[in-house]
């Protein structure tokens, strides 16, 4: 008994300490034990750790600016290798990433804080603890061959490594001061994409990528997540739309629309041109309102119809105490600015106001009760 007491008591130390350390690596971390840990008390010896949740943890904010320029990938540098250290073109992959799954597609473990490197979770040798996990070597490999295969279907060692001894070698630092100034060519997005849906009702499905991407000011990732560089640039193409099920066609869609329910919503008999605020609501925003973003007035996301046209729902309730007409163009003369809002605007119609309450013989906008100016910001 006094054995295990003083056992017990030496290992309380290391154990509290063990605790302090955890505690502050987590203490910015929103996160349970049991996020991560199977059991209620975890040690060294059993950590009882949980597949990684990738989803919660991978919370990556930099961007390909932030990231370094060139990286040489000489961990496992021997002087027995065939091969040199493979320079690699890091902010350029983070370019492509950005267009897809951004960071995560290669840092796909990486809890919130800093971006964790490949060897921090990737062992250096080949006979590792964990066998389900691919030693570095392994990891780069899979990780680089995977999308080079499909993009171009070559993955000689020499397209990366040049090789030691070899006049290829001498070539590492032009090879660095190129990549290190490599960038992504500019990417000219379609602004209407035309899908043939013979099978349903409706054989023509018309994407305005314009619309999505500058109108909507939805971002790249909701629609290309984890895509890799190959869904452009692939020597093979994967199969077609036509090959895929119904379900998979309409996965990234769901996102946003109720694929379930009104197929006409999307599936026409002709082409649909971009999206007019006024042909397809009948709320002309043309005039004044069309700077403003959609979730300017559509707070709710991914929620846009139900709105009434009336001004007040946003602005409140105008007087003439409240609001500077000057703001609409139209300097009021002396007459008109003595008068209430509704003596021109009936029925809240801001838009199209009346003269008949007071002229027989004058309608707007061929008579103005007033001169116009430059709009007041």
């Amino acid at each position: 008994m006094k054995t295990k007491l003083l056992i017990f008591l030496f290992a309380l130390p290391l154990f509290v300490f063990s605790q302090n350390k955890v505690e502050k690596l987590h203490q910015t971390q929103a996160l349970n034990c049991k996020t991560c840990h199977s059991c209620d008390i975890p040690t060294k010896e059993n950590p009882c750790i949980k597949p990684c949740p990738r989803e919660r943890l991978i919370t990556i904010e930099q961007t390909p600016s932030d990231a370094p320029s060139i990286l040489t990938i000489d961990k496992m540098k021997k002087t027995s290798d065939i091969y040199a250290p493979v320079v690699f073109s890091h902010r350029l992959h983070a370019e492509m990433a950005d267009m897809g799954g951004g960071c995560r597609m290669c840092h796909h473990y990486n809890p919130p804080g800093e971006v964790v490197g490949c060897a921090d979770c990737h062992e250096l040798t080949r006979k590792r603890t964990d066998l389900s996990k691919p030693d570095l070597k392994g990891a780069y490999h899979q990780q680089c061959m995977n999308c080079h295969r499909q993009w171009s279907g070559k993955v000689e060692c020499e397209s990366c490594h040049a090789q030691n001894g070899s006049a290829k070698k001498t070539e590492s630092k032009p090879k660095t001061d190129l990549a290190a100034k490599q960038v992504h060519q500019k990417v000219n997005p379609p602004e209407l994409v035309k899908y043939d849906t013979p099978k349903a009702n409706g054989k023509i499905v018309s994407f305005n990528h314009t619309d999505h991407v500058s109108t909507f000011s939805i971002d790249c990732e909701k629609c290309h997540s984890n895509e890799s560089c190959n869904k452009c640039h692939a020597k093979y193409k994967p199969a077609s739309l036509a090959n895929r099920s119904v379900a998979d066609k309409h996965v990234i869609c769901a996102n946003c629309h109720n694929t379930k329910a009104n197929c006409s919503d999307c599936h026409k008999n002709s082409v649909v041109g971009s999206f007019n605020h006024k042909t397809r609501t009948g709320f002309d925003i043309a005039k004044n309102h069309a700077k403003l973003t959609c979730n300017r007035c559509h707070v709710e996301k991914g929620k846009f119809a139900g709105l009434k046209a009336d001004c007040s729902i946003c602005h409140g309730t105008w007087t003439k105490e409240n609001f500077k007409h000057l703001i609409t163009g139209l300097q009021l003369d002396e007459t008109h600015a003595d008068f209430e809002c509704t003596d021109c605007h009936q029925d809240k119609n801001y838009a199209n106001p009346t003269c008949k309450n007071c002229h027989e013989d004058k309608t707007y906008p061929k008579d103005k009760p007033g001169k116009l100016v430059k709009k007041s910001k």
